[in-house]
């Protein structure tokens, strides 16, 4: 595998932790940290989002017969959770990786404010080399507020991250055009282009074949739809399969790739766009305006003037003295706090706030340019 500077999200399932079984398989885990390991190794950068939590609650437990309702299943979570992630701690050691826990709710992406700080924990995350598992917060999560299973919540974390890749690891080959426990001459989808997932292929998708996970074919087409309209490319494969990152990564054709729609720039526009605040922003100098087409972040020292109203992590437009637009991004300070701080150096922000997030009234990676 050749160097390469890329985010890759990578999504495992209950049956590819067990494989199959009712308990962790841990050569299978291994052989997963070992290629995480070998993506850091060549430049790249890695989140996973892993399922298993209830299921090693269950075995902790003895594998009891409990009712399959909503507190049931947080209570399992809550006790398979610490002893999931001690095992990543374990496994992903032995190569030299650290991990880190990072539990999720809907409420979380949907809330601007909660969306910027989680974006910005799992930047700081692998800027640092730190391997993010993440997972849904089954322990306080209802009906209400949960994004559902963990394929959608993979869809969500590479919107987040502006992952190129989300690999879906699962106890299939792939996506099929019939369901191949029914039909003995499906055929797997080798590549999906187009605007569209053909309708055969939803139509083929089912339910979770084993019992052990909460996810489907259904659910891995909707997490790529979202995905590849973010600008990921998507691919489906059986997690079983030796070696399966590097052999992804290195080109080869293993399970269904699904083509992003859009470039990420792209991806991220759209995003940004749909979700300004109207009639809001902040307007720059000429030497900011300089700063940010050459990749830094704004700060305080280069705001000229706040116009309208926002909150801590909104959207908004960042423009020119005449009107121009140079940037969108998401904001670490209210506008309130814009205008106190405007003018004046990022080490004054705590002493002329009381508070700081962080020396960036907009942070790069928080950003697209315009123009």
């Amino acid at each position: 595998m050749e160097s390469f500077n890329r985010r890759v999200v990578i999504k495992v399932g209950t049956s590819t932790l067990t494989a199959g079984t009712r308990k962790l398989n841990l050569p299978q885990i291994t052989a997963l940290a070992r290629q995480v390991a070998d993506i850091l190794t060549r430049g790249g950068k890695a989140a996973l989002v892993s399922s298993g939590a209830i299921a090693v609650g269950r075995e902790y437990l003895g594998s009891p017969a409990l009712p399959k309702t909503i507190p049931g299943k947080q209570m399992l979570a809550a006790i398979g959770q610490p002893r999931l992630m001690n095992v990543y701690e374990q496994l992903f050691g032995i190569y030299g990786l650290k991990v880190a826990q990072v539990l999720l709710t809907r409420e979380d992406i949907s809330d601007r404010k909660r969306y910027l700080n989680a974006r910005n924990t799992l930047d700081a995350l692998l800027d640092q080399g730190v391997i993010p598992i993440i997972n849904e917060n089954d322990t306080v999560a209802v009906d209400e507020i949960r994004i559902g299973d963990n394929d959608n919540l993979s869809a969500l974390v590479a919107n987040l991250i502006e992952a190129d890749l989300l690999v879906i690891l699962t106890d299939q080959a792939g996506l099929f055009n019939a369901n191949p426990a029914q039909h003995k001459n499906a055929r797997l989808i080798g590549e999906i282009h187009g605007p569209e997932i053909p309708a055969e292929i939803w139509h083929a998708a089912g339910g979770t074949q084993n019992g052990l996970g909460t996810g489907g074919m259904f659910t891995k087409l909707q997490a790529a739809e979202v995905a590849r309209r973010s600008g990921a490319d998507v691919v489906i494969a059986k997690g079983s399969e030796p070696e399966i990152l590097r052999r992804l990564l290195e080109g080869e054709a293993v399970g269904t790739r699904i083509y992003a729609l859009v470039d990420k720039l792209e991806g991220r526009k759209r995003f940004m766009l749909a979700g300004a605040v109207p009639r809001a922003g902040i307007r720059i100098d000429e030497g900011a305006a300089s700063a940010l087409r050459a990749g830094g972040s704004l700060l305080p020292v280069g705001v000229k003037e706040v116009y309208g109203k926002f909150e801590r992590g909104d959207i908004v437009r960042v423009k020119n003295m005449e009107g121009k637009d140079r940037a969108l991004g998401l904001v670490n300070y209210s506008s309130e706090d814009v205008r106190k701080i405007q003018g004046r150096r990022s080490g004054e922000i705590e002493n002329l706030l009381g508070y700081a997030f962080g020396d960036e009234v907009i942070h790069h990676n928080n950003m697209t340019l315009m123009g």
